[in-house]
């Protein structure tokens, strides 16, 4: 892991020792924390399939094991990426974008547009947006042009959705940032978005 990630790692350290619940919890905090924690990918990979470990410790180990590129964490970071706690979701984005796995971005794209989900669909919509992927300017779109229905109450869904299209700079998303314009709240971020267009 870089500097960056050594930086991430202690602030997810941090914050999860508010979930310790006594000695045992303590001792495989301080083990998955440890700077040599990395030199066992096996010890970690065992954090994710066993049953019995808490819910932070699968999230420290599926994160090291990302940044270190090992695939073994992808599912676990997936089901992270569509948590209710959206610091687990960027701690998860952050890790699968150092992943590199090639099923990130189908992932990504079925947690954006899952409607029953779409509460929670900011941080896969800005993973999309910074994949790249084919799948990321279909998906953005999809995911646009629903919360453009009147009194929609996830704009904030939307705004990340018209700044990624803007920064991918797509023309096949020229018609929907067309309609956001119609939108208070996001007829700026489109109307900036279009201006980035070929």
């Amino acid at each position: 892991m870089d500097a960056a990630d050594d930086a991430d790692l202690a602030d997810l350290a941090l914050r999860t020792r508010a979930e310790l619940s006594g000695p045992a919890d303590e001792e495989l905090h301080l083990l998955l924390t440890a700077a040599d924690a990395t030199d066992d990918p096996d010890a970690l990979a065992v954090v994710l399939t066993e049953p019995r470990h808490p819910l932070w410790a699968r999230e420290i180990a599926a994160y090291r094991l990302g940044c270190a590129g090992d695939r073994r964490a992808f599912e676990s970071l997936v089901l992270l990426l569509n948590h209710r706690d959206p610091e687990r979701c960027v701690c998860s984005a952050h890790a699968l974008k150092r992943l590199g796995d090639p099923r990130t971005a189908s992932a990504a794209a079925a947690l954006a547009t899952n409607e029953l989900r779409v509460a929670y669909a900011l941080v896969p919509v800005r993973l999309l947006a910074a994949l790249r992927a084919p799948e990321s300017v279909p998906a953005l779109i999809t995911v646009l042009s629903r919360r453009l229905t009147p009194r929609d109450p996830h704009w904030r869904v939307a705004l990340a959705c018209i700044e990624g299209l803007g920064a991918l700079a797509d023309e096949r998303a020229r018609p929907v940032l067309e309609a956001a314009r119609a939108h208070p709240r996001l007829s700026a971020a489109a109307a900036a978005a279009l201006g980035r267009l070929p």
